[in-house]
């Protein structure tokens, strides 16, 4: 089977799910020409959850993909967030926030929950056609919630190790994440930075070893890329950064300015903002504190300190506590519509 037909779209070619940047409307506009559209989900509200899933119901019938994270959520530890708290003091001084504990100052709890039995109530209403995870698959129960509506199940690995695993464990295709990939990596098999390898490597590994179809990401950014993906064989790409300074995407002006300048030119996997690596452009806090912490707290806990010097820094017009997601290649990056790029990555489709 085509994954054109397991997904139900025109087009090989899927819009990441990126949190903080997007919501439904990018997603619809990438479906609009058969493209798989992408919306992410696990920082969500229930309501919003259910809300973007109605509005896209009321929208569309085709596909859309919607994203979770099916991370162990860890127990808040008291005493790792009160090193954590020390190791962010000066910049708690800097812009005059109360860092105490009992403090209003700070967000309250993470904000990035795994997928769970309510989320799965609420998706049973909608049934979505494709469900996408990060960090894994749910328990074995959850899973079969999802497929029990029909749904195609993707997860992300990024090593053979976790592409044989998902083959065995209930996954319908593989999205092969290379290290060129910007935002959360999917690591859910070891915390080893060591074992992360290129996109066009990982894929060819996991394509000699897994029957599943396999969906590449990293660094695909045109028409070229995506042709280069699928002659190599992957069954479809998946696209992130290129579509960051699109009409329908929400990136803010500061990220949108990141971008755009030169500053884009230098990534690194960080896990300064969350607790996990991902890769964003390297700014003030990545500089002065470098990009791996083990003081960071577990993900997602390690978020709720550091987001209240981001706010406050950027209301004075400063991303230098930003995590500016974003994936080694922005040549694709373009301020125009989200259907034009689409149409444009699908040139690479009749070059192969």
């Amino acid at each position: 089977m085509r994954v054109q037909e397991l997904l139900g779209v025109d087009l090989p070619i899927i819009q990441a799910p990126m949190a903080g940047v997007q919501n439904s409307e990018l997603a619809l506009a990438v479906s609009s020409v058969g493209g798989l559209g992408s919306i992410p989900c696990a920082m969500l509200s229930h309501d919003a959850l259910r809300a973007e899933l109605s509005r896209i119901q009321s929208h569309t019938q085709a596909p859309i993909n919607v994203n979770f994270f099916s991370h162990h959520q860890p127990e808040f530890n008291a005493e790792r967030d009160v090193i954590w708290r020390r190791t962010l003091a000066p910049y708690f001084s800097e812009y005059a926030i109360d860092s105490s504990i009992d403090s209003n100052a700070l967000p309250k709890g993470p904000s990035r929950q795994p997928f769970s039995d309510v989320v799965a109530d609420i998706l049973e209403e909608f049934r979505p056609q494709v469900v996408s995870f990060h960090f894994g698959l749910p328990e074995k129960a959850l899973l079969a919630r999802v497929k029990a509506w029909g749904a195609t199940v993707l997860s992300t690995a990024t090593t053979l190790e976790e592409a044989l695993w998902l083959e065995a464990n209930g996954a319908d295709a593989i999205i092969a994440q290379g290290i060129e990939a910007g935002g959360h990596r999917g690591m859910f098999l070891s915390a080893e930075l060591g074992l992360q390898v290129s996109t066009y490597s990982l894929l060819q590994q996991i394509l000699a070893r897994v029957s599943l179809p396999v969906i590449a990401t990293g660094g695909i950014s045109d028409a070229k890329g995506v042709s280069a993906a699928l002659s190599l064989g992957a069954a479809a790409v998946q696209v992130g950064t290129a579509y960051l300074l699109c009409d329908e995407t929400n990136t803010s002006v500061l990220h949108r300015q990141a971008i755009k300048s030169n500053r884009s030119h230098k990534t690194v996997i960080t896990n300064l903002f969350s607790g996990k690596p991902a890769r964003g452009i390297v700014n003030r806090v990545i500089q002065e504190l470098g990009p791996i912490s083990e003081l960071a707290p577990e993900f997602p806990h390690a978020a709720t300190a550091i987001t209240a010097i981001r706010q406050a820094a950027e209301a004075q017009g400063s991303s230098d506590f930003s995590p500016l997601w974003c994936g080694q290649n922005t040549s694709g990056c373009k301020e125009i519509s989200a259907v034009e790029l689409t149409l444009e990555l699908a040139r690479g489709l009749g070059t192969r």
